[in-house]
C-alpha cells in the first residue's frame, strides 16, 4: 500500500474546502486532477473517504475517522519543514534557560510564548535552580542563559545585563511578635530571619541579613508555609508574596527605619566563550528589552490591599 503527501492533501482540502472544486482553486491544480488524486488515495487504502451521493461530496464514517490522522501527517510535513529550515539558518536545535524564582512568573510566560512564536521548532529547557547554581549551569555549558541575582564576583567569562530590580517586602505570620506594630531595627536583629540558600557570600547577601539566627530555606513558597506558622520573618518578593494563596495568613509590619521595600538586582549572564545563535540572541534582547515592570512604588499597595495586619 503506497500513500502520497499529495493524496492526503487533496483528501484534507476537499473535506475542510466542502468539494472537489474549491479544493482545486485552493491547491490552484485542475479539479480533475484533484478527483483522481482523491480516488486514488481510496483505492490504495480500499475503502471510500467521500460519498458521492449528492452534488457535494460528504465524508464517509472512515472518511471521518481519517481526517485528523491525515492532518497530523501533514503537521509533521510542515514541522519537518520548519527544522530543516532552522538548520539552513543556523537556528539552535535546541536552548536551557536556568531562571532565578525572583525573576516574576508571568514574565517568564508572556517571554516564552513569544518564544514559542518565533522560534516554534527549537525544543525548550527552563530550569529553576538557586541562583547559587545559576552561574555555574551556564559555565558548564548545561544552561544557554541564566537569570540571578546580582553577584559581584561574577567570573570574567560571564557576561551580563542588570534586567530589573525587584522589591523584596518583609513578611511575618499573622500572630508573630512583629506583626502588631511598626517594627525597629533592633527589633528585627532579636526574631529569626528566615532566608533563601545562600546565594553567595557578597555583599547583598550580607546586606540582607539582618538578625543573629538564621533559617536557610531554597523556595520562597516554602518560606511563606513557615512564616504561616509563626516561626520568624523573611524577605519576601514583592510578586511571590501577592500570588500566594496564604497571603491572608501573612503579615507586612511598617518598619520605623525605612519604606520597607529592599530591592535586589536581577542580572541575565551568558557565558562570553560559547556563540549564540539566533534564538539566544533574540532571547537576550528580549529579556533586556522588557525588563521588570513592576518596581518598588508599584508592589507595595497592591500587597496592602491584601493584607491585613493585626
Amino acid at each position: 500500500m503506497t500513500v502520497s503527501l499529495e493524496q492526503l492533501d487533496a483528501f484534507v482540502t476537499a473535506a475542510e474546502h466542502g468539494s472537489f472544486s474549491a479544493a482545486a482553486r485552493h491547491l490552484r491544480k485542475a479539479q480533475s486532477a484533484v478527483s483522481l488524486l482523491v480516488s486514488s488515495l481510496e483505492d490504495d487504502l480500499g475503502i471510500k473517504l467521500f460519498s458521492r451521493a449528492t452534488r457535494n461530496p460528504t465524508l464517509t464514517e472512515a472518511g471521518r475517522r481519517l481526517l485528523p490522522e491525515a492532518k497530523l501527517i501533514l503537521d509533521r510535513r510542515e514541522h519537518l519543514i520548519g527544522v530543516a529550515r532552522d538548520f539552513e539558518e543556523h537556528v539552535e536545535t535546541r536552548l536551557a534557560v536556568a531562571i532565578d524564582e525572583l525573576y516574576p512568573e508571568p514574565a517568564v510566560g508572556a517571554l516564552f510564548a513569544a518564544f514559542a512564536e518565533q522560534f516554534p521548532y527549537v525544543e525548550l529547557e527552563l530550569l529553576f535552580p538557586p541562583t547559587k547554581n545559576v552561574a555555574g549551569l551556564v559555565l558548564e555549558g548545561k544552561a544557554d542563559l541564566g537569570v540571578m541575582w546580582r553577584q559581584e564576583d561574577l567570573p570574567p567569562t560571564l557576561g551580563f545585563h542588570t534586567i530589573g530590580w525587584i522589591p523584596l517586602i518583609l513578611v511575618c505570620g499573622r500572630n508573630h511578635p512583629l506583626a502588631g506594630a511598626p517594627v525597629t531595627w533592633e527589633e528585627l536583629k532579636r526574631h529569626r530571619q528566615i532566608m533563601v540558600t545562600k546565594r553567595s557570600d557578597g555583599m547583598e547577601t550580607h546586606r540582607l541579613r539582618v538578625a543573629a539566627e538564621v533559617w536557610w530555606v531554597e523556595s520562597h513558597w516554602v518560606i511563606l508555609q513557615i512564616l504561616q506558622r509563626g516561626v520568624g520573618w523573611a524577605l519576601i518578593p514583592a510578586h511571590i508574596l501577592t500570588n500566594s494563596p496564604l497571603v491572608s495568613e501573612l503579615a507586612t509590619p511598617s518598619l520605623q527605619f525605612d519604606e520597607g521595600a529592599h530591592p535586589v538586582a536581577l542580572e541575565l549572564i551568558w557565558n562570553k566563550q560559547r556563540p549564540a545563535g539566533p534564538a539566544t540572541r533574540w532571547l537576550r534582547e528580549q529579556f533586556a528589552a522588557t525588563g521588570i515592570k513592576s518596581g518598588v512604588a508599584e508592589a507595595a499597595p497592591d500587597i496592602a490591599d491584601l493584607i491585613t495586619i493585626p
